[in-house]
């Protein structure tokens, strides 16, 4: 995600450790009242749930043909229990349950907080397959100004679920440490047109409707969920190795957005040259005429505020970082998914690294002067928002604001302070092995300190307790002089 400077108002592992400490709490016996779980994340303590791993989503939408009222959906969870379970909770907070089945046999269901708690006829077992159907709404309209989810545009939908709002669409297990295959059918009205993550995989037309079914062939965070439905136009080109690049883009705005769309396939191939082949089967930019206040890196379908492309005041190569800032997601934060929400410094910091070091490569804009300044609001930062890799918890009714500038460039500082520690040559083969070790998977910011230590030769410890955990910013190697204005008492 990268919040935008015309933002008034932001709308919107598989740890062992992690899960091992939450299931010896949160399970609980079906004689006792439904309660929330959760996996025990440190920002977010009630998301996700333990007990099981999804392997798939089949999520299925019917839009009525207007983003004001609510669509039906189904959605079917195929998973593997961990553990023994009487209950199988999922995160689900804004929609209508009509029906729940577990191994299509009906089962009980109860709403606790932000957990829809469901109750099979028998106890499943440890290790044990089990397939979950939850027949609900979607409600695209927000419940008490709540962030994320269904984001209303002019001529329709998209989403926008991250840090925590995939729940508010369907149900899951809404954690980014449980990543899964998802199948997604979308049916909406003649003259819509409906794209999802992932490939095409059929178009059934009849009475009126289209279904568009669209199939994920790497696994994917909830967070990363995207479904747009409008009077769009789809528009295909080839990038690099073949690779099918399609972007949506409202139908009216076509020809003024192509000269941005046609810069895709370079901004591929120099990401490439960095950190190794594009991880997906396919990419592009999803145009959204909403005011979000943020850009998202849904993965294979970038989501992005028309605006953003055609309002003048923005200079070009400012608009062209922020597409490689949402593309360098698709290796920092979708392929390799943070194990934590507290790991977001590893999304924000590599994606703010390499949309600053596109900015210098290509359009001048020094990344030593951006560090510089970077460097003087640091202590400031970590005042407000928590140093890098320890950020505070969200303002209470703004869960995305954990997008503080601490994970953003206070994060890509801390690169920064590694490339001048190990040297040029070691962080890039650190960058492009990161990439290759954890692609389709979920890492700590523990992986990292011990990658990077690995690959210079070095005990880097210290230097990374100090850089992602202290309350002060330590020196920069490299530069002595550099100075950090403190907070105001």
């Amino acid at each position: 995600m990268l919040l935008t400077p015309h933002a008034r108002t932001p709308r919107r592992l598989k740890a062992a450790a992690l899960l091992a400490s939450a299931v010896s709490v949160c399970l609980v016996a079906a004689s006792a009242p439904a309660a929330p779980l959760g996996v025990g994340d440190r920002l977010f303590p009630h998301l996700g749930n333990p007990g099981y791993d999804v392997a798939s989503y089949d999520l299925s939408f019917t839009y009525p043909g207007s983003n004001s009222e609510p669509l039906q959906a189904v959605t079917t969870i195929d998973a593997w229990t961990t553990t023994s379970l009487d209950r199988i909770n999922l995160d689900f907070a804004h929609g209508k349950v009509e029906s729940v089945e577990v191994d299509g046999e009906p089962a009980s269901f109860a709403d606790a907080d932000e957990d829809l708690v469901v109750t099979p006829e028998e106890a499943l077992p440890s290790g044990s397959w089990m397939r979950i159907t939850v027949k609900h709404t979607s409600d695209p309209v927000s419940a008490d100004n709540r962030d994320g989810g269904w984001v209303r545009t002019t001529d329709g939908l998209a989403m926008a679920n991250q840090a925590d709002a995939a729940h508010l669409v369907f149900p899951c297990n809404d954690h980014p440490s449980d990543k899964a295959m998802f199948t997604i059918r979308v049916t909406a009205p003649d003259g819509y047109t409906a794209v999802a993550n992932g490939l095409p995989t059929g178009v059934d037309r009849a009475a009126g409707a289209t279904t568009w079914t669209y199939r994920t062939q790497h696994p994917m965070a909830t967070e990363l969920a995207q479904v747009s439905i409008g009077r769009s136009t789809v528009l295909h080109r080839e990038g690099p190795h073949g690779l099918p690049v399609r972007d949506v883009v409202p139908t009216k705005h076509r020809t003024a957005l192509e000269p941005w769309l046609e810069k895709t396939p370079d901004q591929i191939s120099w990401m490439e040259s960095k950190v190794g082949r594009y991880p997906f089967e396919t990419y592009g930019l999803l145009m959204a005429d909403a005011d979000t206040g943020f850009e998202l890196e849904t993965q294979t379908l970038s989501l992005f505020e028309r605006e953003l492309f055609t309002e003048p005041a923005y200079p070009q190569w400012y608009v062209e970082s922020i597409m490689v800032h949402e593309l360098a997601h698709q290796w920092f934060g979708d392929s390799v998914a943070p194990a934590s929400w507290s790991d977001l410094w590893l999304n924000e910091g590599h994606a703010t690294w390499y949309e600053a070091l596109y900015a210098e490569e290509k359009a001048g804009k020094s990344m030593e002067a951006r560090m510089k300044a970077a460097y003087g609001a640091s202590d400031r930062w970590r005042a407000a928002g928590g140093p890098p890799a320890a950020p505070k918890a969200p303002n209470p009714g703004q869960k995305i604001s954990i997008f503080r500038p601490n994970v953003y460039d206070g994060a890509a500082l801390a690169l920064y302070a590694l490339r001048q520690e190990i040297g040029r040559d070691t962080f890039e083969r650190l960058e492009r092995v990161w990439v290759s070790r954890h692609e389709d998977g979920t890492a700590t910011t523990a992986d990292f300190v011990a990658l990077a230590s690995e690959m210079s030769g070095r005990d880097l410890d210290g230097f990374f307790q100090d850089w992602l955990y202290g309350e002060k910013t330590p020196p920069m190697p490299g530069h002595p002089d550099w100075k950090s204005v403190a907070p105001a008492s």
